[in-house]
């Protein structure tokens, strides 16, 4: 398999690994060889077993040869970040020095639900990228070196960018894996709250104290490998107690006439790069033409207030245990000692209940609502966002607890990447699955970065 092979989506892969069309020996090759190609300039794969995956990648060829089939990922090769406990390979949670030779007896609930399924693990991405001391280097975008990927789930979206791997799953508290998606380019998918179990995941804590928000979801370079993986790692494993039993539903893709979609290319108090913005306003328009009802609308909810409301809940959930490494500043830590009172955190809750609520009642006739998934592109490293209103567009899903997928869109004029975000209903994750592929096909979906 040639190294070109590597930027393949994960189904196919999976399908002619499967077929016998290509061997997966082949494929982990052609990803060892990428990795060792360009994973020196990207720092987005923090540990790798090759002994392992090579090993793993002959006994499933072997098992295919005597008719044996592992699972709809049998033989693939994936990626995993680095906050997701694997059994025998290092997970030092985003590098935290404390567990930087931590090495777990079991598998958290994604990495066994992937590897049930036949995958192969090559390594682990870094992220969450949140420690002032991490033993692991920066991490740098693909597109262009001294830009950053995005945060905090870093290597993910670099890796699945540069084709290091197939698929990975990311953590997402307040737009992660939302962010790296629109930097990187590549195709992110925040599931319903409480939709994928988060078992093991939060093993650096006493008590899993971020049972709210959070969220671990796939990301990829298509849709349809967005609910592969989802397809998989979804519903209730006996373990968190918040996931409901909601059985993974396949449905047809809803057709364009039936479709009821709201839409906008600004967020209230914030200011869009125009190339983003009229790119969005270009594909709504497109959507209009193909039979959709299309209308400029979003949900009647101060946008500044849902974003300061998701930084206060981060905080108070962050705080709860202060002997535990933080990550949040010492400005955050002030915070969550000034509002860490049972009371703060309550009333913090009663008012999330009316961001939720507010877009129960925006969705009760409306399918999907697209926005740009960022105001910028990839900003270079040390030039962070300073205004609160930049960061707008990464506390929709996560403060409405609506699915959210994030669909490559363009690249701008410094030729860096943009995307756009679409929330659809709570629970409706496959439908908007459905209605993202084929708004997939209008954007042009996946792009290679140059020099890959």
């Amino acid at each position: 398999m040639v190294t070109e092979g590597v930027f393949t989506p994960a189904h196919v892969l999976a399908e002619i690994i499967r077929r016998r069309e290509v061997s997966s020996v082949e494929v982990v090759e052609a990803y060892l060889a990428q990795i060792a190609r360009h994973n020196p300039d990207l720092n987005a794969v923090v540990t790798l077993d090759e002994d392992g995956a090579r090993m793993r990648a002959r006994e499933a060829d072997a098992a295919l040869a005597s008719g044996e089939e592992w699972g709809p990922l049998h033989g693939l090769p994936i990626t995993l970040e680095d906050a997701h406990p694997t059994s025998g390979m290092r997970s030092t949670w985003g590098g935290l020095p404390r567990l930087a030779d931590h090495v777990p007896e079991k598998d958290g609930t994604v990495a066994a639900r992937l590897r049930a399924a036949g995958a192969i693990l090559l390594g682990k991405t870094s992220g969450p990228e949140i420690w002032p001391d991490s033993v692991f280097a920066r991490t740098n975008n693909p597109w262009d070196l001294a830009h950053t990927p995005g945060g905090s789930s870093a290597g993910v979206g670099a890796a699945i960018a540069a084709g290091l791997t197939s698929l990975d799953i990311g953590l997402d508290t307040l737009g992660s894996i939302q962010n790296l998606a629109h930097y990187c380019g590549v195709y992110g998918m925040r599931p319903t709250e409480h939709r994928v179990p988060m078992s093991g995941v939060f093993f650096l804590d006493p008590a899993r104290k971020f049972r709210v928000m959070s969220v671990a979801g796939p990301m990829a370079r298509s849709v349809e490998d967005l609910r592969l993986a989802l397809r998989i790692i979804a519903g209730s494993d006996g373990l968190d107690t918040h996931v409901p039993p909601v059985p993974w539903r396949d449905l047809e893709r809803p057709k364009m006439a039936d479709l009821s979609i709201a839409w906008s290319s600004e967020f209230p108090g914030s200011d869009t790069q125009d190339e983003i913005r009229t790119v969005v306003e270009g594909v709504t328009g497109q959507l209009a033409e193909g039979g959709a009802t299309v209308e400029q609308s979003i949900p009647d909810v101060d946008l500044g207030d849902q974003f300061e409301l998701g930084e206060e809940l981060f905080d108070l959930l962050g705080g709860t245990f202060p002997e535990e490494p933080t990550a949040f500043s010492e400005e955050a830590s002030v915070a969550s000692k000034e509002h860490d009172s049972l009371e703060a955190y309550l009333m913090a809750w009663d008012r999330r209940d009316d961001v939720m609520r507010a877009w129960e009642r925006f969705f009760a006739d409306r399918d999907v609502l697209i926005m740009p998934a960022g105001t910028r592109t990839a900003e270079r490293h040390g030039e962070e966002p300073t205004e609160p209103s930049e960061e707008y567009p990464y506390a929709l899903s996560a403060l409405s607890g609506c699915p959210m997928v994030v669909i490559p869109d363009g690249v701008d004029s410094q030729g860096l990447p943009f995307g756009l975000q679409i929330i659809g209903k709570r629970w409706a994750d496959e439908r908007l699955l459905g209605i993202a592929e084929s708004v997939s096909e209008l954007t042009g979906g996946f792009r290679q970065p140059p020099g890959y």
